[in-house]
């Protein structure tokens, strides 16, 4: 077969995989090509927000297990491929060159075994790093289950490593994905941890996954609600301090009595779990204050800050000349520039709505939650959760059931 018609086959087999994202490497280039260094990675997006600036395939799209909801699974009869090492080292060189991308996003399905793939990974990648002297972002699936000896060599070589969870608890684990096993995948993303934070202590100079690690999480393959999904990414970021966890809305692509029959991919809601991670990476929330046991979905209609402020009127308003960073950042329509932006113009200069509009506050969400040096946006003192839905245009506004 043709390296073009393994192109074709195996970069298609890889869409299905959010989980590549090129930032926070400072991988520099003193001698060969390519650069990760800070700006050295171009973003490109496409509208649901995954990052499409590297060449992304997998290695080969034949693999030993049987996931239900994957389109890979061995049960399926497909077109399969497998590229060598040299024919992927050679791709990604020469797409570079001709500034189709800035790195390499490499994945597979697992052959053999675990570590017989880990194997190949990392060959791949050893002739990239020391044949072509190629400096890039370098993005590398670990095989969950393989060697702690191999996550060491791989680790050294790649920017950013990720071991995807895929599915939201170990029960839903056994129903649709039976050869994978939670507990591998969960000691793979501990043992990372642990060396990058041993080599911290240590003030090792080498490299060793500088841009840490992330997982993808797919949404709406089982009944697990998102207070259950933000729980789990929440444990995630504090325990494995994780850089990012990515959310795929399930795609139907498979029949299977245990799949659940979907016409389209559920984006809305992939999109408020992504507007909820930010909240809880950068805004200062925790899963609990945004979901509970009596709320257990977001409302898809309503983002998940302003959900947040409607449900928990009783703490507002909130006085911008007075309050800290992340009272501030609870504000819907505050976002962290305008929150700095308020904190910086008080010192000098006495806030009113005018100012605030000026710094970037989206005053047609946040008049109805804050004062201004005791002022309320005209008549807000009078404003309730009916009111506010009907000038925001929510007049009509329910809980959406998702399943």
């Amino acid at each position: 077969m043709e390296v073009i018609e393994k192109l074709k086959i195996l970069s298609d087999a890889a869409k299905y995989d959010a989980s590549c994202s090129s930032s926070g490497s400072k991988r520099s280039n003193s001698n060969g090509v390519g650069n990760a260094h800070y700006s050295g990675i171009c973003h490109s997006f496409t509208e649901d927000g995954r990052c499409v600036s590297l060449l992304k395939i997998l290695m080969t799209n034949y693999c030993i297990y049987d996931c239900k909801y994957c389109i890979n699974k061995r049960s399926n009869i497909r077109e399969r491929a497998i590229f060598t090492p040299q024919e992927i080292a050679d791709l990604t060189i020469n797409f570079y060159k001709r500034n189709y991308i800035e790195g390499l996003f490499l994945s597979s399905g697992v052959i053999k075994n675990p570590n017989y793939t880990m194997e190949k990974i990392i060959e791949t990648i050893k002739i990239l790093r020391n044949k072509y002297h190629f400096n890039g972002y370098i993005h590398a699936k670990t095989i969950p289950g393989c060697s702690k000896e191999l996550i060491d060599i791989l680790g050294s070589l790649v920017d950013r490593l990720s071991i995807n969870i895929e599915l939201p608890s170990n029960e839903s684990l056994k129903l649709l994905a039976p050869d994978k096993k939670g507990d591998s995948i969960v000691s793979s993303m501990k043992y990372i941890n642990e060396k990058k934070n041993k080599n911290k202590l240590e003030k090792k100079k080498e490299y060793f996954v500088p841009a840490g690690q992330s997982t993808q999480l797919i949404v709406g393959a089982t009944k697990e609600s998102d207070y259950k999904i933000l729980t789990l990414t929440e444990a995630l970021y504090k325990n494995f301090n994780l850089k990012r966890v990515y959310y795929s809305a399930y795609i139907s692509v498979n029949q299977d009595k245990n799949l659940p029959m979907v016409t389209t991919p559920e984006l809305k809601r992939e999109n408020r779990l992504y507007q909820a991670d930010w909240l809880l990476r950068f805004y200062g929330f925790k899963s609990h204050e945004l979901l509970d046991e009596k709320n257990q979905n977001f409302n898809t209609l309503i983002d998940p800050k302003l959900d947040y402020a409607l449900r928990n009127l009783d703490k507002y308003p909130i006085e911008v000349s007075k309050a800290d960073y992340f009272t501030l950042l609870r504000i819907p329509g505050i976002g962290i520039t305008s929150a700095k932006k308020i904190i910086s113009t008080r010192k000098y200069v006495k806030l009113d709505y005018e100012t605030l509009k000026k710094i970037g506050v989206v005053l047609k969400r946040a008049k109805y939650f804050v004062t201004c040096n005791g002022k309320y946006y005209t008549n807000a003192s009078n404003y309730n959760k009916k009111i506010i839905y009907k000038e925001l245009g929510y007049d009509n506004i329910k809980q959406l059931s998702l399943f």
